[in-house]
């Protein structure tokens, strides 16, 4: 059967795999999600069962509809400090991964290059290679607290470089870029007349005073970012697919041409559903924060005190833990991944999944029940000391 060279050269996932042992065997906690385990908030479905019995079940525009445009314009003012113009700035996608595969297809050629975390999201490179680019990993470490280091990423750009992907809040480390490093990124940025795609799903999900910045924002930046949003965290609106983005006209304009031979638009009923998340109250999305936070806190302190974990970097945003494995268990991520699911009966993630510099690590989610949680790192306490006694 021909398949073709570009999905056979995409490197293999093992989230499916964990995705299935989770739904299939009932005992195992799974520490794994990278979406909120809240319902969507009442007024927002309120919302959407309206427009499902009133038809609203038609194409919108590729960029979205224009109540939905001008909202979100509004949005990134207030809140991100980003000025943008409703109907020739901002596009609204099947999610905001749709958005920067769009981006993505538009501002690279075949063999050029963009610059993606390591580690991150795991999706970055694929994506990049997915449409015949190169991607080359820029380190991020725990002993620079996971901020990108502006120097090290000066020396991977070459004539081929046409962007740099950043993700604050980050997934995996909970990282949350300092406006330093967004300012050195943005001058790199302007020197080398490079885009950055500025991934921003986590926006709301901040603790311990951290402040997330936009580095849209900056002076300018206009004609150098594009910015990602979802309402897939922050309003638990993951099975909606929607998101959005905005940036310099010009690259919005043929975004949306291309949306046609893609999704066409995003689903009319989750732009409904959308635009009365930003039109309602937000006290769901701090109530939401503040659980997510109170979680945290607790997993920090069990990890402290489970010998063979370790946290670096106290993660201050999204809803992942990132600790180092013991290396003298002599396990690679994945074989102690493994070790949980068979002795401690919980999923978590390997942290070689975001990338080469993530080996030794696991990923960990708190956005799961916290009776769940306390269960769970009960059970890795017992598995982890059973392993530190048979060494």
């Amino acid at each position: 059967m021909p398949i073709s060279e570009r999905v056979e050269e995409l490197q293999p996932s093992v989230f499916h795999k964990l995705q299935a042992i989770a739904a299939e065997e009932k005992e195992i906690i799974s520490l794994g999600p990278g979406e909120p385990d809240f319902d969507t908030p009442s007024y927002i479905m309120k919302e959407f069962r309206k427009a499902l019995t009133k038809g609203h079940t038609h194409y919108t525009s590729p960029n979205g509809k224009k109540e939905l445009l001008i909202e979100i314009s509004r949005k990134l003012k207030r809140k991100n400090d980003i000025t943008a113009d409703a109907e020739h700035s901002v596009i609204v996608t099947c999610g905001s991964t749709e958005a920067l595969l769009l981006a993505l297809a538009n501002i690279i050629d075949p063999t050029e290059e963009v610059l993606v975390p390591d580690p991150g999201y795991f999706a970055y490179g694929p994506m990049v290679e997915f449409i015949d680019g190169e991607a080359t990993s820029y380190q991020l470490t725990a002993e620079n607290g996971f901020q990108p280091d502006p120097d090290d990423i000066k020396k991977k750009i070459s004539r081929k470089t046409q962007a740099i992907i950043i993700n604050t809040p980050s997934n995996p480390t909970g990282s949350v870029f300092k406006r330093k490093v967004l300012e050195e990124l943005a001058d790199i940025a302007i020197e080398h007349d490079l885009f950055i795609l500025s991934d921003e799903a986590y926006e709301d999900l901040v603790y311990d005073g951290a402040k997330h910045i936009s580095i849209g924002s900056l002076n300018g930046m206009e004609n150098h970012v594009i910015s990602f949003f979802s309402f897939s965290k922050s309003y638990a609106m993951a099975g909606f697919r929607v998101g959005y983005a905005v940036g310099p006209e010009a690259v919005i304009e043929r975004m949306s041409r291309a949306h046609l031979f893609t999704s066409i638009c995003a689903p009319s009923l989750s732009q409904i559903a959308a635009l009365a998340a930003l039109k309602g109250q937000q006290h769901d999305v701090e109530r939401m924060r503040k659980e997510y936070a109170r979680r945290r806190e607790y997993m920090l302190k069990r990890i402290d005190e489970i010998e063979g974990l370790s946290i670096e970097m106290k993660p201050e945003g999204a809803f992942y833990l990132f600790p180092r494995i013991d290396p003298s268990f002599g396990y690679s991520s994945l074989e102690f991944v493994k070790f949980l699911i068979q002795r401690a009966k919980v999923i978590t993630i390997p942290g070689n999944e975001f990338g080469r510099n993530g080996e030794g690590f696991i990923r960990m989610s708190y956005a799961t029940n916290i009776k769940l949680i306390e269960k769970a790192m009960n059970n890795i306490e017992e598995a982890v000391g059973y392993l530190r006694s048979t060494k």
